[in-house]
């Protein structure tokens, strides 16, 4: 059974030797079969020795645009030995340490130390996602929800008894997903608008997979525009010049998109939804490419810094008005 690892958030690896001659230990990383990292430092006999790991994991954590969770296996090792510098003779057997899965996920500070996840108590297979509070039935952790357009397939990821963490896929029409001996999902249909179907948000969430959030209405979109310049000499050999030849040029001039989104209508519960999203570190956008008709994925990042909670109480509605910008160049400088 796996144990699963927020790599965003400080992971420790600590040991300690009970040889009376211990004076160094040796730290082996081993990401998926390959030892990666060899760190020593100073030991002490009956004292734990502490490295934090979580950093040097995440290195080899590559995040890209798919369905399939991501993940890296690793194995942290610790070694004690008599001598500074991990030499002379070795003290005892390796002491194998933290170990498990590792996952683009964070705890907060409430969870404490060495956080897995899904970071709060579930008792059955369950969906990884922020659930909806309170509860509306009286069965623990039983209310999930995710909003789709109308006619709109996709998938969300689940955690199930053995720690395994796989994806399950909804087609254009169902409207719930309930995995075996498993906690039910229901998707909420929303039909179309005068904006047609939305803007799909996607981004990893707290739980280190991917989600997709639905923005139902206005879209606006911007580009900025930067550039450097200088003053150059247009004077010819015949002391003349052309009117038409600028004196000043311009270089390095390049441009950013800009998307601003309004969310639509969303219950209380799913702010959680949205501050996931602010503290994502890989958003993607879907939208349509005007030269070719398809859709296609795009990185962006949030540049919204911050947003006020909404509740029922205070707003009666909640709805959200979020910045995004491409994670790009608008022209291609990719060399």
């Amino acid at each position: 059974m796996p144990t699963n690892y927020a790599l965003r958030t400080p992971l420790y690896a600590k040991a300690q030797s009970s040889g009376t001659a211990t004076a160094s230990a040796q730290l082996l990383v081993i990401v998926n079969s390959v030892t990666v990292y060899t760190i020593v430092k100073p030991a002490e006999p009956n004292v734990n020795v502490i490295f934090e790991v979580a950093e040097l994991l995440r290195d080899y954590l590559d995040i890209i645009y798919t369905g399939t969770p991501q993940k890296i296996s690793f194995v942290t090792n610790i070694q004690f030995f008599n001598q500074p510098n991990a030499e002379g003779t070795a003290q005892g057997s390796p002491v194998n340490t933290v170990s498990g899965d590792g996952w683009e996920a964070y705890s907060v500070f409430a969870d404490g130390a060495n956080s897995t996840i899904p970071f709060s108590y579930r008792s059955r297979p369950t969906w990884l996602l922020a659930r909806s509070y309170p509860n509306t039935t009286s069965t623990l952790n039983d209310d999930y929800y995710i909003y789709v357009p109308v006619g709109v397939s996709g998938s969300v990821s689940w955690v199930n008894y053995t720690g395994t963490v796989a994806s399950a896929v909804y087609n254009t029409t169902q409207t719930s997903l309930f995995p075996t001996g498993g906690i039910e999902l229901t998707i909420v249909r929303v039909d179309c608008t005068k904006y047609g179907i939305g803007n799909k948000i996607s981004f990893i969430n707290r739980y280190g997979v991917m989600q997709d959030l639905w923005f139902f209405l206005r879209k606006s979109d911007s580009i900025s525009r930067s550039n450097e310049n200088y003053k150059s000499n247009t004077l010819t050999t015949a002391a003349t010049y052309s009117d038409t030849n600028a004196p000043i040029k311009l270089f390095n001039t390049q441009a950013k998109q800009t998307r601003t989104l309004s969310s639509g209508y969303y219950p209380e519960w799913a702010n959680e939804y949205f501050e996931q999203l602010l503290l994502s570190e890989y958003v993607w956008i879907t939208t349509v490419v005007p030269w070719s008709g398809q859709s296609e994925q795009f990185p962006v990042i949030v540049k919204t810094s911050n947003i006020s909670f909404k509740t029922s109480v205070n707003d009666r509605l909640i709805e959200y008005t979020m910045e995004f910008e491409d994670a790009f160049d608008y022209i291609n400088n990719v060399r």
